[in-house]
Formats: structure tokens, sequence, C-alpha cells
């Protein structure tokens, strides 16, 4: 399959794109911030890392880009914020708008994993550290991005293609 900028629902697709595999960047988007995560090429560990105020797409896509290119990054896994039933409503739409400028700037596949529940898993998370409220706070996008892109490594590393 050739390689190249796509948005998918599909975990199968988007490896296929990756035979390799490769680091990733894992997307948390909010309506005033993007949380940012990054994986190993091996598909094993995602890590929180920075989260960038939300401006308009030119600049989102240079601070991105820089990213991208430092860390030689093959794909991104964008949270895909579905309502509690299943269904999509604006924030998806907003996603997904997202997820296709991404593909197109930066010619890679793009996968948008549900990411319901991923907020609270992170809040979860970062109380069990002791983390304090202002801490969590700063840091609670990041880490959000870390656990969307955290199980999307496990369902790729997991299946057989």
């Amino acid at each position: 399959m050739e390689r190249g900028g796509i948005v998918t629902d599909s975990k199968i697709d988007f490896a296929e794109r990756l035979p390799d595999g490769g680091a990733l960047l894992g997307i948390d988007l909010g309506t005033k911030t993007v949380g940012i995560a990054t994986c190993d090429a091996g598909w094993r560990f995602a890590t929180a890392g920075k989260t960038i105020a939300r401006g308009k797409w030119g600049r989102d896509r240079e601070v991105l880009g820089k990213l991208i290119e430092e860390r030689s990054l093959a794909g991104v896994v964008i949270g895909l914020p579905r309502n509690m039933d299943g269904s999509e409503g604006p924030r998806c739409q907003a996603s997904r708008a997202y997820a296709r400028n991404l593909a197109e700037a930066f010619v890679l596949p793009v996968l948008l994993w549900d990411e319901r529940w991923s907020t609270q898993s992170a809040e979860a998370a970062m109380i069990g550290q002791d983390m304090s409220r202002a801490k969590r706070a700063e840091k609670i996008d990041s880490h959000a991005a870390a656990v969307i892109l955290q199980g999307a490594i496990d369902a790729l590393a997991g299946s057989a293609f």
C-alpha cells in the first residue's frame, strides 16, 4: 500500500501505511489547547509532551511541523471526541477537519482514535502521582494525548496485519 497523507478510523489502514513502524505523534485537540505526546518507533511507550496554546492553523502547523521534523515522526494519532453513545457531534467534526489539515500539510497518515474517557484516565493517573491541582490543570491535555496514543499503539502492536 502507498504511504502518504490519509485520514482513517481504521488501525489496519493506518498500520499498512507504516510497514516499518516509526515514532508517532499523539494529539488531544481542545478548543483552546493542543496536548501533544510521542511514542517510540517500536510502538511500546507513549510519553506526554507539552501542551501548546491553540491558535490559527498556520501557527499550529509551524509548531507541529518542527516537532515532526525534529523527531522524524512517521504518523499521527488524533483523539476523536465521540459522545458516550458513540455518536459524533461538532467537536468530532472539528477533529476530523484538523486531521485532514495534518495529513495534507505533512503528507503523513493520521489515525482518528476514540478518546472517550482519556481525560478522566489521565487525571486519575496524575492524582495517583499526587500531582497538585494546578500542575494537573497545566499538564492534563498532554497526558490525555499520551493516553490516546498509548491506546492506539497497544491496539496496533497487538494486531496481526
